[in-house]
């Protein structure tokens, strides 16, 4: 099971800091050869799923031919779609929308400068990398923008041996450290005052995944951050709310159980009231909820780490919906976004678990 970072010893320097180690790509790729490319049945490390508790494993799931056939249709879309500067998307929030599309060949296996999209991803990155340099650091117009690119270049340095991935991961980073208020959460702006449970999250994922790519991150930040995020579960009901125990709802519940689960709290009473929220809710959230795609990209990856019974009853459900939604030439509705880059992009992270070549996707 993935959990976030969490170290003995912080960083040298001062308390903020954040450095490589060794190149030491996320796990999954260091078990990848040519010939798994063709397979659907990677798993974690060795003996993971093995020491799992019998009802806790998680077989592979259902990955029927509609669903491989949509996944590649799809891909093929966003590739038509790219920018001529590398980037994606239509909105305002095109670093955002870069790297889950990066993140979403990336899913399926695909490499930077190799194979059918090589250089859709080696344009894509350079498109992060000029963002990163233009910002000293910083990526888009927000910390989310800025976690999810953060995330999308981990992945990346899990594939690759660039430098200049490694170095624009590392002061990325830097910003979501310096940036942590005295909450232990993180907001919109890249400073260090108010907090919600949204940004807080997308700084988490972006942080463990930092952390299995090499990158130091002081054990401080994390625990401050699951003390933040604990402290928005609403008593009554088990759900988060967005910036005080109050008013929960599926994607913010949803992003909150995840993260709490990557910091190793699996078995703890935060979680396990939080997915039975989730499990509680209409059966129409399969096919409309508020934040659609943010709300089931979190909740599917959620169901998966909890283990066989949650994911087996939420994956099949979401995964019909998906697949009846979908347009003839690949894309899926924009969504909250009004980018269909986007919510292509998340369809295919959410399609895509069963996958799991993404580190962030295992167990």
């Amino acid at each position: 099971m993935r959990r976030c970072p969490s170290n003995s010893q912080e960083a040298p320097g001062y308390a903020g800091a954040s450095q490589a180690t060794s190149h030491n790509p996320p796990g999954i790729f260091r078990m990848i050869v040519t010939a798994a490319l063709a397979s659907v049945m990677i798993a974690g490390p060795a003996g993971v799923q093995l020491s799992a508790a019998p009802e806790e494993r998680v077989k592979m799931a259902e990955l029927s031919p509609a669903v491989e056939s949509a996944i590649d249709n799809a891909l093929k879309c966003l590739a038509s779609r790219q920018n001529k500067d590398g980037g994606f998307g239509t909105s305002d929030y095109k670093v955002g929308v870069t790297a889950v599309s990066l993140m979403a060949f990336m899913l399926k296996g695909h490499f930077p400068k190799r194979g059918q999209y090589g250089v859709t991803l080696d344009r894509g990155l350079e498109y992060l990398l000029k963002k990163s340099k233009d910002g000293a650091g910083y990526m888009g117009s927000s910390m989310y923008e800025h976690g999810l690119a953060t995330l999308a270049l981990s992945e990346a340095w899990g594939m690759s041996d660039r430098d200049e991935i490694r170095d624009a991961l590392k002061r990325a980073v830097e910003v979501i450290i310096q940036s942590q208020n005295d909450q232990g959460g993180w907001r919109y702006n890249p400073r260090p005052q108010d907090a919600d449970l949204s940004v807080t999250v997308m700084q988490i994922m972006a942080l463990s995944s930092a952390k299995e790519a090499g990158i130091l991150v002081p054990s401080t930040v994390i625990d401050n951050a699951v003390r933040y995020v604990k402290s928005l579960q609403v008593r009554l009901g088990g759900g988060f709310g967005y910036a005080d125990a109050t008013n929960p709802a599926m994607s913010r519940s949803a992003a909150g159980v995840l993260s709490l689960i990557m910091c190793g709290e699996r078995n703890s009473s935060a979680v396990q009231r939080g997915l039975e929220y989730l499990k509680r809710l209409p059966e129409s959230k399969f096919k409309t909820t508020d934040f659609y795609y943010y709300a089931h990209y979190y909740s599917i990856q959620a169901m998966y780490q909890a283990g066989e019974t949650y994911y087996q009853e939420w994956y099949p459900k979401i995964r019909d919906a998906l697949l009846e939604s979908q347009a003839k030439d690949g894309h899926f509705p924009g969504g909250e976004a009004g980018d269909e880059c986007y919510s292509t992009s998340m369809s295919v992270l959410i399609l895509g678990v069963p996958y799991r070549f993404l580190p962030i996707y295992q167990r």
